[in-house]
This record gives C-alpha cells, sequence and structure tokens, in this order.
C-alpha cells in the first residue's frame, strides 16, 4: 500500500518502522521544527530526523489546514494514512485526500482519555489497565470509530514515559494490522460507545506541582504521571523549584507532617496526607540531577525544613 504517516515524538517511530517493513511511505507528516529551551537553535522533531535518515519525503507545515499541503498530500494518491502523535487536527480535506483515509493510533482504551495525555493522566487516576486503540479519524477529537485494540497493564512504578514506551512497542503491529485491514476491506470499525468517556488534557506545570497533604499513594501516582514532562516540582523553604523524581510510598514509617524533610538512613523522605514517601533524585533549578542523598548531605535543610506551600 502507498501510506503518509503523521506523526512528531520519538514514540511514533517504532509505528513508522513497523509499517515501512511492509509497505511504501510516499510521505511523511511532523511538526515544524522548534526551537531548543535555550538560544535560537532550530531542532527537528524526532520522527523528521528518522524520515530524512531513511529518503522519505517530509512536510512540515505550520498548520494542517494550509491549502497547498492539502494539495500536495491529495496529489499523493495514497492508498491510507497512519498518525500517531503528530500534534495538529485534521480537518475534512485533509481526511478525505486519501483513499481509505486516517488511522490513529492512540494511547489509551478508547473512548477512555480522549486527549493530548492519555498515558499521563491515566496513571494519575490510578488506573490498573490502559492500552492503545486504532482509530479512523472523523472531525471530532479523538472519536472515531475503533478497528481495534491492544491492552497493558500499568505496573506500580510505571512512569508515564515507561509506559509510553511499551505502548508505542505493542501498538505499532496493531496500527499496521488496522492499516491492512482497512486496504483489504476486512475492517469493521465499531463505533465509540457514550459511556465510558474521559478526557486527558494536556498537563500544565500547576498539574505538576505536588501538595504534600495529598495522600501518599495520590502523590506517588502524580509524580509518575508527570516523568518525564512535565516534571513534577515542589519548591524548597527558600521559594525556588525543586524538580522530583519517581518516590516510593513508606508504609513502614509513621506520618509526619506534609512536606516534611526527614532522613532514615540513606533514604530522603517527605511527609504526606498519610505515610511519608521516599525521594530518587532531585534537580534544584539551574543544575542537572542528582541523587536525593547526595543532595541532601549538600543542602543542609535538616529534618525541620517543609518542602512546598506552608
Amino acid at each position: 500500500m502507498r501510506l503518509i504517516f503523521a506523526g512528531t515524538p520519538e514514540i511514533a517511530i517504532p509505528s513508522l518502522e513497523a509499517l515501512a517493513e511492509r509497505h511504501e511511505i510516499v510521505a511523511v507528516v511532523t511538526q515544524p521544527d522548534a526551537r531548543g529551551r535555550r538560544g535560537k537553535t532550530l531542532y527537528p522533531s524526532p520522527v523528521k530526523e528518522h524520515a530524512l535518515e531513511h529518503g522519505y519525503p517530509v512536510h512540515t507545515p505550520e498548520t494542517a489546514k494550509d491549502p497547498e499541503f492539502i494539495a500536495a498530500i491529495a496529489d499523493l494518491d495514497a492508498d491510507a494514512a497512519a498518525v500517531v502523535a503528530y500534534g495538529q487536527i485534521l480537518g475534512p480535506q485533509l481526511l478525505e485526500a486519501t483513499r481509505h483515509g486516517w488511522v490513529n493510533l492512540h494511547f489509551s482504551l478508547l473512548p477512555a482519555w480522549r486527549g493530548a495525555a492519555p498515558v499521563q493522566r491515566s496513571i494519575m487516576a490510578g488506573d490498573e489497565v490502559t492500552g492503545a486503540s486504532a482509530f479512523l479519524l472523523d472531525a471530532g477529537m479523538d472519536t472515531g470509530p475503533v478497528i481495534g485494540t491492544v491492552t497493558e497493564a500499568i505496573r506500580g512504578s510505571d512512569t508515564s514515559g515507561v509506559l509510553l514506551e511499551r505502548l508505542a512497542t505493542i501498538g505499532a503491529p496493531l496500527l499496521v494490522q488496522a492499516i491492512e485491514a482497512l486496504g483489504a476491506g476486512a475492517a469493521s470499525p465499531v463505533a465509540q460507545p457514550a459511556d465510558g468517556v474521559s478526557h486527558a488534557a494536556k498537563l500544565s506545570r500547576e498539574d505538576a506541582y505536588v501538595r504534600w497533604d495529598r495522600p501518599a499513594h495520590v502523590v506517588d501516582r502524580q509524580i509518575r504521571g508527570c516523568t518525564p514532562a512535565p516534571g513534577a516540582w515542589t519548591t524548597l523553604p527558600d521559594g525556588s523549584p525543586l524538580k522530583l523524581g519517581p518516590v516510593k510510598v513508606r508504609a513502614d514509617l509513621p506520618a509526619t507532617v506534609p512536606g516534611q524533610l526527614a532522613q532514615h538512613g540513606d533514604a530522603v523522605t517527605v511527609g504526606t496526607g498519610g505515610h511519608p514517601v521516599q525521594l530518587s533524585w532531585v534537580q534544584p533549578a539551574g543544575k542537572g540531577q542528582t541523587a536525593v542523598d547526595a543532595w541532601w548531605r549538600g543542602a543542609r535543610l535538616g529534618s525541620d525544613a517543609i518542602l512546598g506551600e506552608a
């Protein structure tokens, strides 16, 4: 089949590779080069880098609504298109520019967690199972009929980054199967039910701010869901931000004041609304990640120090 692939981050690459093994990739669509956090240097998306390395034609429209871009896609005479975390809404004209439509690989079991951050929100909500869904794009936000799904258990140690990598790997063959079934006329897309709908809005910096008065398991899920992005954080007693790595709930220790730091042997803990949690690594403003024990020795805060809002 002649296929178009639309995607941007690293997690989209397994699907592109899987499709390219069996079909002709006539174009890759990805987000325009973006500036780094510092300076004016522009950096290509991971998908663009991969596409250029393999000689695929690349399109980077500022907006997918650009008439010239839509016309260029229509001229490709593609059988179908695959979408994995592209990052732009595709309009009706573009969706009609291929013979069989556009199939999106979404990292949730639709209709649960429609939106930009399904894996992050699923972890933060305490879900035990998630998965990936291959569905036909329509005018709505992740509302199209589902061609197939695959499930995956959420482990107690999963960060959103780790879980996304697993879902990207198991989702790639699902996407290939869905595209091939569609091309062969063997797909039976099923409309999403009206019940069980939930929405996964993009995480903000405020979503990643840790409230230590919450139960320990809620703090744990929040931090894992926000790792690696946008990055869970709190504030030091002087008000400066402190980025946090995943924590471990210490049910063997008694409850303390929410936000209060303490040392137990080599472990550094923080009080919550229940049991304390043990820190793994931290990142002070303007510095790199460091193991919490090394940071603790250098910070010299004392066991009466409180993280976060008083």
